[in-house]
């Protein structure tokens, strides 16, 4: 009589973090023209999934930067990571944008999402993705001291074999909970570059519950931007190596499920 060998467990775990499969390179295109690099990250809520990023990542009147569409990075293999393929997502439809940004008190809001239909996805794309369990619970449950880390891709560079993120070590420079000068974003210390704009700023989450446990990371913020002084002498002062980073919980007004 032929017994069946049990299964093993490690087959298919990610060779890697689940961050590391959770954060997507971003390159933005006007018709076949390359025109920028960036970061972002999914996210789901009940059944729609969404790519998060920047705002300016997909359209900045300041620097004339009008993409009609952008490409990400999919592994195929959550093991061999060299089998990835890239998929081509739209921007508009019919004239009209097909992401959603946001506004509060503060006024415009630095983060987009754009809802990704999954059967529109290359057969075999690895998916892992925040969701709103993800958030943390309360101001509370992030101490000043939390060591953070933001997921990106800055200047564009990658594992180019494995097409994989690199990973930033942050710690909180503002009161976490309190709108930096009244705005709807907190500053973190980290040394960051053009092409993080997107990137998820997380924390570990040490007892993750059943919902986040393939994700065992609080989703904190989306990381935006440098933050410098308009005065300071480019020759004898350095760099405030500051950096903006939205509060997570815009994307629960973002994805909220349209009437």
């Amino acid at each position: 009589m032929k017994t069946s060998q049990p299964k093993d467990p490690m087959a298919s775990r990610p060779a890697v973090d689940p961050l590391f499969l959770a954060t997507a390179g971003i390159t933005t295109y006007d018709g076949s023209r390359a025109l920028t690099n960036a970061s972002g990250f999914f996210f789901q809520r009940e059944d729609r999934l969404y790519l998060v990023t920047s705002r300016h990542v997909l359209v900045d009147k300041a620097s004339h930067h009008y993409p009609d569409r952008i490409e990400i990075v999919l592994h195929l293999d959550a093991r061999d990571l060299t089998r990835y393929t890239s998929c081509s997502i739209p921007l508009y439809e019919k004239g009209t944008a097909v992401w959603h940004q946001g506004q509060d008190s503060g006024g415009d809001i630095d983060v987009a999402v754009l809802q990704v239909d999954r059967q529109a996805l290359p057969e075999g794309a690895i998916v892992i993705a925040f969701t709103p369990e993800h958030l943390p619970p309360s101001f509370d449950a992030v101490p000043a001291d939390a060591a953070l880390c933001i997921a990106g891709f800055p200047l564009g560079f990658r594992d180019t074999v494995h097409q994989l993120p690199v990973l930033r070590h942050a710690v909180i420079a503002s009161p976490f909970g309190i709108r930096f000068q009244g705005r709807g974003f907190f500053l973190t210390d980290a040394r960051t570059h053009r092409g993080t704009s997107g990137a998820p700023v997380v924390m570990r989450n040490p007892s993750p519950g059943p919902a986040s446990r393939e994700l065992p990371w609080r989703l904190l913020g989306v990381h935006s931007s440098r933050m410098d002084m308009g005065n300071r002498d480019r020759e004898l002062d350095e760099s405030l190596g500051l950096n903006c980073a939205w509060y997570a919980d815009i994307l629960l007004t973002l994805t909220q499920k349209k009437p």
